[in-house]
């Protein structure tokens, strides 16, 4: 199943679209972006925090450039997918991201057909909670992409497998050293302060368990689904994925699941 179809997203609207969380945003992010470059569409993919450059030469053209100058954007061929970044991190190997004013404007001037930003950082780990003034998501976002790594679970809350886990300790109830387990993922994805915080109001709401890359995890993020669907949580659509791959979705409330395997 391609990534835009297991969203739901209609080729004919443009979409302003940010990826939160931890787990897999990079991987995610440039998955639905060759999706939507193999239909034609003009693709921008940016960060308002930083990505690594290695990543961000998965794109078909590489622009840094910190002038604000929308000239280079204007002359992009349909089937391409941009990269825009300010400047490089001195010996870190990461471009730095952009201003979210700047991704709006851009969205507003219709240059691209689908705009996807790296909203949230998280240094490799698996699971995080934001800091206060995190994430960094451009008003103008139509969906926030709220990624999971799903080999979080059953790991220790320790600064080795969570991003601020004092932080996570505090959404979730858990104690430093506690193991993760699903009860605690669903508090974090509920939570004003979790996985969704500070998105945009009228901005649809997908959760992406990623790394489902066996049938225990699978399992897991299934029995979460459930959960979160008879707590009727304010959730647009959950997906779950392995290795970029779309697994399962779209699963909504109305309780209709369709479930493809990859080939």
């Amino acid at each position: 199943m391609t990534f835009y179809k297991a969203l739901n997203i209609d080729l004919n609207i443009p979409e302003l679209i940010s990826f939160v969380g931890a787990g897999g945003k990079t991987s995610t992010m440039f998955r639905l972006a060759q999706d939507l470059k193999a239909s034609g569409k003009k693709v921008l993919v940016t960060t308002t925090t930083n990505i690594a450059y290695s990543e961000a030469t998965q794109a078909d053209n590489l622009i840094i450039d910190s002038s604000k100058d929308m000239c280079l954007l204007s002359r992009v061929e349909p089937g391409t997918i941009v990269c825009l970044g300010s400047g490089m991190l001195n010996g870190k190997g990461k471009l730095k991201g952009i201003d979210r004013e700047l991704i709006n404007e851009i969205y507003q001037k219709h240059l691209f057909d689908y705009i996807l930003v790296e909203a949230d950082g998280s240094k490799r780990k698996p699971i995080k909670a934001p800091a206060h003034y995190e994430p960094v998501i451009p008003g103008e976002s139509t969906r926030t992409m709220g990624i999971i790594g799903l080999d979080a679970l059953e790991k220790a809350v320790t600064e080795e497998h969570v991003h601020r886990p004092e932080l996570f300790c505090s959404v979730t109830g858990k104690n430093m050293g506690e193991l993760i387990d699903r009860h605690c993922i669903v508090k974090l994805i509920l939570s004003d302060n979790g996985l969704f915080k500070d998105v945009p109001h009228g901005c649809k709401k997908y959760v992406v368990f990623n790394k489902a890359d066996h049938t225990a995890r699978e399992k897991e993020a299934k029995i979460t689904v459930t959960e979160l669907t008879k707590m009727q949580a304010p959730i647009d659509g959950f997906i779950i994925a392995a290795m970029g791959k779309v697994l399962d979705g779209p699963m909504t409330h109305n309780g209709e699941v369709r479930y493809d395997k990859p080939d």
